[in-house]
């Protein structure tokens, strides 16, 4: 599927990958289901979804690890179905970096290049790996043995591994599952400035929504083997396709009843005591059970004024910002963002103490639940 949300600067241009109704059966398990994507020269794109969903074997199609079992991948325009990995333009990154231990730096890096025939001189093999390392921000560690090395450290191995046979795509099978959240953060930003620095089709497969969003261009969310969505990850965020979408990226609240009334962009969601109203999604219907999908962050905590009467639960401070759970007497708990200035403004509300929730109508959006 050939989405609006390619980034502009693709305006024109031929994918450099597509999916064209490739699907993947083992036996009667259907793991990809009639994908069709173009991924664009240069962009950075993410699969996401939970353990299950697909992307894996999307992933593994593209790197010829997996042929499909009907429709096909294309590179560069050509059919790839029985092309095996070693004779396609792109290299994996695997989710535990899949380094020889008992080899140096230098050796992993160009285990690659040895294995060509003609093999390249050896001074050729030198020269690339020091140049790669100096890519990676690894200068001068050739003889260092794996073993020795951080697990941050042990990523830029693996890219620089991948990234020395020149490969016009990288795919990336969750690299930084392994790290520390810190170190993680570390390496999204540097992953970014490698890929844009270098020009190469970036394609990543996480199921870190936080992971997702902060790295890439466009974002394809799977579902049961199916691509659900694919946009920007403001497009996503912002206009979530269902209720699946919105709960998959970023956090959401929702509030289920049947939509009783349209007024323009704007529907009626019977809730539980009340009504909530919000801007229509894409194709909710008058009648239809749906959901009320409103941000945390979108939602107004105050110790007075209009308003849900709320009592504070819980509340857990994040430093930009604390997160309160809240209960409403008919709508349940639900979750409330308060930045550092909101709380400068209001002051901190404690376990116990009753308080007032509000959102504005166009801050809700009504979604289809499936």
């Amino acid at each position: 599927m050939q989405s609006a949300d390619t980034p502009t600067s693709n305006a024109g241009r031929a994918p450099i990958a597509e999916f064209r109704a490739a699907t993947k059966q083992y036996g009667a398990v259907t793991a990809a289901d009639q994908i069709d994507l173009a991924i664009m020269p240069g962009e950075f794109l993410s699969f996401l979804g939970p353990s299950g969903c697909g992307k894996t074997t999307a992933l593994r199609m593209l790197a010829g690890f997996e042929v499909p079992s009907s429709g096909s991948v294309h590179l560069d325009g050509q059919q790839v179905n029985l092309v095996p990995p070693h004779k396609r333009p792109v290299n994996m990154v695997f989710q535990h970096y899949a380094l020889f231990p008992h080899m140096t730096v230098a050796d992993n890096i160009s285990y690659g290049l040895r294995q060509q025939r003609p093999k390249p001189a050896a001074a050729e093999i030198t020269r690339r790996v020091e140049e790669t390392l100096t890519t990676v921000r690894l200068p001068g560690f050739e003889q260092r043995r794996i073993w020795e090395m951080s697990g941050g450290q042990q990523q830029r191995v693996a890219l620089a591994r991948a990234l020395i046979n020149q490969p016009k795509i990288l795919l990336l099978d969750e690299p930084m599952a392994a790290l520390d959240r810190k170190l993680r953060r570390e390496m999204q930003i540097e992953l970014q400035s490698l890929q844009r620095a270098l020009g190469i089709t970036f394609v990543l497969v996480t199921h870190d929504q936080e992971e997702a969003l902060s790295m890439s261009d466009r974002i394809c969310i799977m579902r049961a083997g199916r691509i659900v969505q694919i946009g920007t990850p403001r497009q996503l965020y912002d206009a979530p396709l269902n209720r699946y979408v919105a709960d998959f990226v970023g956090k959401s609240n929702f509030f289920a009843g049947p939509l009783s009334q349209i007024d323009g962009p704007i529907g009626t969601v019977s809730l539980p005591g009340q009504s909530g109203q919000g801007r229509l999604g894409q194709g909710v219907q008058k009648g239809a059970n749906v959901s009320l999908s409103v941000r945390p962050e979108q939602i107004t905590l105050t110790h007075s004024g209009p308003g849900l009467e709320v009592l504070i639960k819980n509340r857990i401070f994040l430093g930009e910002h604390t997160e309160y759970l809240v209960n409403h007497g008919d709508l349940g708990d639900f979750l409330i963002l308060v930045s550092r200035q909101g709380e400068a403004l209001e002051g901190t509300f404690e376990p116990g103490e009753p308080a007032r929730a509000h959102w504005k109508p166009e801050a809700a959006l009504i979604l289809n639940n499936d």
